[in-house]
């Protein structure tokens, strides 16, 4: 077993209802615990809203949780989300910059990299041009493109690999199929369970903010379709 990266113990994130006249709050997360090892390969699967998005950023760092803890060894996490975009007036190769000195690389070796970047992307042109002047496809393009060239110690994944054309998602799961047999650290959040089936060798089953079941692919997918068919039982 690999070293923990990631350790959440019963983690829940609340945001405000802003619209209600009380001091009522959403939980996006109420009670998720999980151990996230090098080289794993963990998929998190639920309904629509179940949390997922939010858990993905929590491990990210990016979300502090307002209840539970969050122990997380010194490495460098990189989420790849079509709701976490880069600066829009800037161009993609200013953008893949600043993503590798995020991630805490040198200015030289990224600026070594761009080649890379920008031949991967298949952007062409548009890697000289604004953000903002992407669609939503080409973004998420540029932003996989950057995380396989600049590899943080933890790629998240949320819901990105049906972004583009087929021969794009073809190339970029080849990539991604490949990083995981180096052993190198992935999260994948997709409703596609097929791609989790191939990609993952665990899976996190979150329904309403709470986990409900983590091993085995098909142990957890035997349970969450038995919830399915019993309309939700489990939530």
């Amino acid at each position: 077993m690999g070293e923990i990266l990631v350790e959440l113990r019963n983690v829940g994130v609340a945001f405000s209802a802003q619209r209600q006249l009380n001091d009522n709050r959403f939980w996006a997360l109420e009670d998720v615990s999980l151990s996230l090892r090098r080289g794993e390969r963990l998929g998190v699967i639920g309904r629509n809203g179940a949390g997922k998005s939010t858990l993905l950023r929590v491990i990210a760092g990016i979300l502090v949780p307002d209840r539970g803890s969050v122990q997380r060894a010194p490495v460098s996490c990189q989420l790849l989300s079509l709701a976490l975009g880069f600066t829009p007036h800037l161009s993609g190769r200013d953008n893949a910059i600043l993503s590798g000195l995020m991630l805490g690389l040198r200015r030289r070796d990224i600026v070594a990299r761009l080649p890379a970047i920008r031949e991967f992307s298949e952007l062409g042109e548009f890697f000289e041009q604004p953000i903002a002047a992407y669609s939503a496809g080409m973004t998420m393009r540029l932003a996989f493109s950057v995380a396989i060239q600049v590899e943080p110690d933890v790629l998240l994944i949320d819901e990105v690999l049906a972004v583009g054309d087929a021969e794009f998602q073809q190339k970029s799961g080849a990539a991604l199929r490949q990083r995981m047999g180096e052993g190198h650290t992935v999260v994948l959040v997709s409703h596609d369970e097929s791609q989790v089936a191939k990609l993952c060798d665990r899976v996190l089953w979150v329904e309403h903010g709470k986990s409900v079941l983590e091993g085995g692919r098909d142990d957890v997918f035997a349970a969450y379709h038995r919830d399915l068919h019993l309309g939700g039982a489990a939530a």
